[in-house]
């Protein structure tokens, strides 16, 4: 038989430690070993229970759910499913997942209500993917505020247009993102799309402190944003982006709220549009969406890139694009942001 996930349920309040318990022991391959009533209490039973994967409330007593991350990152590292109410402080959002939680799930209201029974299957799919990760592969962001008040000249370098680095991930791509972007300089002539897995509700929380940590301009993707230098837009994989000219000729997102496939989407509609000057990125993810569209990028002489197999919380999205070999560089987290640079850089200069 095929041993069950063992999850910890980490909450402050009885009737949620309920729901949530029942919800995952509904599927066979979950068993729940145990709970806490606040984030100390947490890590002492992760100490002495040894779970797969802990379901964690940010606003709890004693200990609350933000320094609650930290310790266990440090002290008993194991996977993290964040449910929580507070999915609009923006704070805790981006703490939570700089920090390497697996995912920030919005708890539903009413607790026991329908909302909760909507969203088990959701919840059940997280720990399952949860319990999978590499977790040897899960780092905290070490970040510095970047204060645009005073170095506009830097984030803003009036640069020309050129091309769009389109980038897709699913679970785990906010983490890596954030490392990402803090390395990568905003005078490219370029603008960013990241298309991830991060719930609509906590999006626009999340975006607002990204912003204040990394040189470039960090905003929430919206149907007909004109795509702008230095501007990175980041939108749920619950969405499609895709792109089009307006009647101004210029370039601008188009954001529907269905989501079949949505990297394929991403890059196809990017290679459409931008043809050799798009630049497709895979991070971190699950599935095989995005492999069709880095093949569309590669019909249209543009360039794909994976992270390093090696480097992910979970390889499996890279490993089907690189299986069908239409990834043209794999290359190691720490250098993506020096080879993304020098390929704009080269192409350039051939072009002049």
């Amino acid at each position: 038989m095929v041993e069950k996930i063992k999850v910890l349920v980490v909450d402050d309040a009885a009737f949620m430690v309920k729901a949530v318990s029942e919800l995952l022991e509904s599927d066979p391959g979950i068993k729940i070993i145990g709970n806490a009533r606040n984030g100390l209490e947490g890590l002492e039973k992760i100490k002495a229970l040894r779970p797969d994967v802990i379901t964690l409330d940010m606003d709890m007593p004693v200990m609350d759910g933000v320094t609650t991350i930290r310790h266990i990152m440090i002290e008993a590292p194991v996977p993290i499913v964040v449910l929580s109410s507070l999915f609009s402080d923006g704070n805790i959002t981006f703490e939570a997942l700089r920090l390497g939680v697996v995912d920030f799930l919005p708890k539903p209201s009413g607790a026991i209500s329908r909302d909760i029974h909507r969203a088990k299957q959701q919840l059940i799919d997280r720990v399952k993917l949860a319990a999978v990760v590499n977790l040897q592969n899960i780092h905290r962001v070490k970040l510095n505020r970047w204060d645009s008040r005073e170095l506009l000249a830097e984030r803003y370098g009036f640069q020309s247009l050129d091309y769009l680095l389109a980038i897709g991930t699913t679970l785990g791509g906010p983490n890596t993102s954030l490392r990402l972007f803090s390395s990568l300089s905003p005078k490219l002539p370029a603008a960013a799309v990241i298309v991830q897995e991060i719930s609509p509700k906590i999006l626009p929380a999340f975006v607002k402190k990204f912003d204040e940590f990394v040189p470039w301009k960090v905003e929430a993707a919206r149907d007909g944003a004109v795509l702008e230098q230095g501007v990175c837009y980041v939108s749920s994989y619950e969405n499609t982006i895709t792109f089009q000219t307006n009647s101004n000729r210029e370039i601008c997102l188009q954001v529907s709220e269905t989501s079949n496939k949505p990297l394929d989407a991403l890059f196809g509609s990017a290679a459409e549009i931008f043809e050799r000057h798009a630049i497709g990125l895979l991070l971190t993810g699950i599935g095989n969406d995005g492999t069709d569209g880095f093949a569309r990028i590669k019909r249209k002489s543009g360039t794909t890139i994976a992270q390093e197999v090696e480097t992910c919380v979970y390889p499996n999205l890279i490993q089907c694009a690189i299986e069908r070999g239409v990834v043209d560089f794999v290359v190691n987290e720490n250098q993506l942001p020096d080879t993304i640079a020098a390929l704009m850089e080269s192409t350039t200069h051939v072009e002049m």
